[in-house]
């Protein structure tokens, strides 16, 4: 068995997703069931080194996983040859540094979003790493996802005819702290540290609109702060000065529209955390994270508005749910596997950080039109 072991300097892992979905579900999970197989008699390694800045949580996370390094000193690290790939799942204002150092060592790079907080930044980043001759990669997690993927089916077969507009319904309530502690970090309420729901959601909602309804051509944007006090790991409260809840229009330029909310301050009574309805001329489809439910032309019915009686119809009937056709595996796992294919193959990986730098353009159109209360055209990025 020819194996191709990769280095991977895993900065960022003692956090909640660096944690559980990019060492235990991905990396680790690959280690687990014998690397990335490319061939009967060929396979892919991953050899984890993991970076952070708490020894206790690195340990207890090597105890735990197949890795079996660590190391609080990201610098020596970056020099060593065992390690040509560096992933980065550190809180945003870090990542532009360290990135920055990883390419100029020499180093392939994959990293979360937002790649930053400026456009200006996440374009920059690109273009050190093209200049550096390093291959790139942001994650892009929810193409991956089981309910959009049946999305994704339905459109390839014209389930939908022309369609006309796409609502997406995503967020749950976080709580604030004061009695019930909060399921989010604090820092992502604080401006000044990287925090946002649209800086975070919106490099997300990018590449889902751009890749599977058309590119979005323009933006109107409100972001707001509902809840403005907090509290934080320590016990203590702090002023929210970051954005919680972000509302936005996009225009595509196929002419269809999508509606977006966002909010960590709703309560669920829709199917998933994140929905995406999308009606077309012949059907509309309503998917969550991993399930999809249709309703066909023929099967729609006809209500007619009368409020002095009680709705007859039942909305919930009449709505097939999209079967399992294929397997599904981990949304960041598979996109892992894609990464250290084209580091070791040399093939084809179009989610580069130019577009994680398409992400943070939209984000950073959306907050202007908030702050400014008009639309923003997306222009097409110059590198």
């Amino acid at each position: 068995m020819k194996t191709h072991k990769v280095g991977i300097i895993m900065n960022g892992v003692t956090g909640r997703m660096g944690t559980n979905q990019h060492l235990i579900r991905s990396i680790d999970a690959i280690i687990k069931q014998g690397g990335v197989h490319v061939a009967p008699d060929e396979v892919i390694m991953p050899d984890p080194i993991l970076v952070g800045r708490n020894e206790a949580k690195l340990k207890a996370l090597v105890e735990s996983t197949s890795a079996t390094k660590f190391t609080t000193d990201l610098d020596s690290v970056m020099q060593d040859p065992d390690y040509p790939v560096y992933f980065d799942a550190q809180t945003t204002l870090r990542r532009y540094a360290a990135v920055k150092q990883a390419a100029e060592a020499g180093k392939h790079v994959y990293c979360e979003k937002p790649t930053a907080i400026k456009t200006e930044d996440a374009v920059e980043l690109f273009n050190i790493c093209e200049k550096a001759g390093v291959k790139n990669g942001v994650v892009q997690d929810k193409l991956w996802l089981p309910g959009l993927l049946k999305l994704k089916r339905l459109m390839e077969c014209d389930f939908f005819g022309e369609i006309a507009s796409v609502r997406i319904e995503f967020g749950y309530w976080v709580y604030e702290g004061h009695s019930i502690p909060a399921q989010r970090p604090s820092w992502n309420y604080r401006k000044e540290d990287g925090g946002g729901m649209a800086i975070d959601m919106l490099c997300h909602f990018r590449y889902v609109v751009d890749n599977l309804f058309g590119n979005i051509k323009a933006i109107n944007c409100l972001a707001s702060t509902h809840i403005k006090e907090r509290v934080d790991e320590q016990g203590k409260p702090y002023k929210c000065t970051a954005d919680d809840s972000c509302y936005s229009t996009f225009e595509l330029d196929n002419g269809v529209i999508v509606h977006l909310n966002a909010s960590w301050n709703v309560r669920v009574r829709r199917d998933d955390l994140l929905t995406i309805q999308v009606d077309g001329s012949k059907g509309t489809a309503v998917a969550g994270l991993r399930e999809c439910w249709i309703q066909h032309y023929g099967s729609t019915p006809k209500p007619v508005w009368n409020p002095d009686i009680p709705q007859p119809i039942d909305f919930y009937k009449n709505w097939d749910q999209v079967p399992e056709q294929e397997s599904y595996d981990n949304a960041f796992k598979v996109q892992w596997e894609l990464f250290l294919r084209h580091v070791v193959l040399d093939e084809p990986f179009r989610w580069n950080l130019l577009e994680g730098a398409k992400g943070v353009q939209l984000a950073d159109l959306g907050l202007q039109s908030s702050d400014e209360r008009m639309w923003k055209e997306i222009n097409k990025l110059s590198i």
